[in-house]
């Protein structure tokens, strides 16, 4: 597996934030998104080469139950399969977080699904990323498998209020999604914007019948790599 880093932290997304939680972060993504908070597994791709089982050594010392497999994008790592299924035999909590373009057989207590809207297309940054991005970032027939398989959450990146209807457009095409499963979160990197951002997007997420999602590892910590 190529790995970007492994750390001990705070859940900050989603339905379990707060809980303290391994990270093994992947490096390597089919998409790039403009506002990515961790390019150095996207647009600039750094890592190492490890076998999965150090991994699971790894995480398994740091005696922590959740253990969060993120990315860029895991499950373009095959190895990812028999992680997931050794740390759940282990008695670890998994989460994966994926973008929900890519399908592997893996195992998680939770599927943390993040589809991305129009409003992650890398339009000036580079053309070809733009155009491949375009065609990869929906996979519906991926969204719907990985969903039959494992309970999942469905975690919106709202960078305006335009972007709401899109949301709604989208979820409705995946069939009768429990609104409890529909997390929108604030775009951005720093608690001045993130707080801004929450004044309209909180009250505007309950109105439809979702959840919030605020981003608590960066109110903690910062846009801090490793935290």
């Amino acid at each position: 597996m190529r790995i970007a880093e492994i750390f001990d932290s705070i859940q900050g997304e989603g339905l379990y934030a707060g809980e303290r939680s391994v990270f093994v972060r992947t490096t390597g993504c089919n998409l790039r998104c403009w506002f990515c908070d961790t390019p150095y597994t996207s647009w600039h791709p750094e890592g190492f080469l490890v076998p999965w089982q150090y991994v699971l050594k790894d995480v398994s010392s740091a005696g922590v139950t959740h253990v969060v497999l993120t990315g860029g994008e895991p499950l373009l790592q095959p190895d990812i399969v028999p992680l997931s299924k050794a740390l759940r035999e282990r008695g670890h909590i998994v989460t994966i977080e994926t973008a929900g373009t890519v399908y592997r057989p893996v195992q998680a207590d939770l599927m943390s699904l993040s589809p991305k809207l129009a409003n992650s297309v890398p339009e000036t940054q580079s053309v070809k990323w733009s155009a491949r991005h375009r065609r990869d970032q929906h996979r519906p027939e991926v969204m719907q498998r990985l969903m039959a398989e494992s309970p999942y959450q469905l975690k919106f990146v709202i960078d305006t209020a335009a972007d709401l209807e899109e949301v709604v457009r989208y979820v409705n095409t995946l069939g009768n999604i429990p609104g409890e499963n529909v997390w929108l979160m604030p775009q951005g990197i720093a608690n001045d914007i993130l707080s801004t951002k929450a004044e309209w997007l909180a009250p505007a997420a309950e109105k439809l019948g979702f959840r919030f999602c605020p981003r608590k590892h960066i109110e903690m910590f910062g846009n801090v790599r490793g935290t």
